[in-house]
């Protein structure tokens, strides 16, 4: 079989990996909360979102750009404690202008935290084994 012919065969049969493998499916949410328990209960231990509603409008106003605003929450450990987890949140958003001479950009903060499925803190941070 010809090499350019074997080659392209190969990246035919990787295909449809690469296409289930696109960008998040992101739910809009209004505030964090629903991802961070989301992210809780996936068995991968992610979450993904698009700020939506009057924060969402506020941000987007204030930097002067119609960009989503993305959520992606992603779990470091497991706690001992059922639903408790520490939780790496990142938020991220195209086009941002920092002052009106500025170019837009994309501009991201990231962030973690303690968190458990009923909204408090973990009693202890002991870690659990993870699933």
């Amino acid at each position: 079989m010809p090499r350019d012919l074997a080659c392209g065969l190969a990246a035919f049969a990787l295909l449809p990996v690469w296409a289930e493998e696109g960008p998040p499916q992101r739910a809009p949410v209004t505030q964090f909360a629903p991802l961070l328990r989301a992210a809780l209960d996936a068995p991968g231990g992610t979450a993904h979102g698009v700020l939506a509603g009057l924060v969402a409008a506020a941000f987007k106003r204030q930097f002067g750009t119609g960009g989503e605003i993305g959520i992606d929450v992603s779990t470091i450990v497991r706690y001992a404690q059922p639903g408790c987890a520490r939780l790496r949140v990142d938020v991220s958003q195209e086009g941002v202008k920092l002052s009106a001479q500025a170019a837009p950009q994309r501009q991201q903060v990231r962030f973690e935290l303690n968190y458990c499925s009923d909204g408090l803190p973990p009693r202890s941070l002991a870690t659990g084994a993870a699933r």
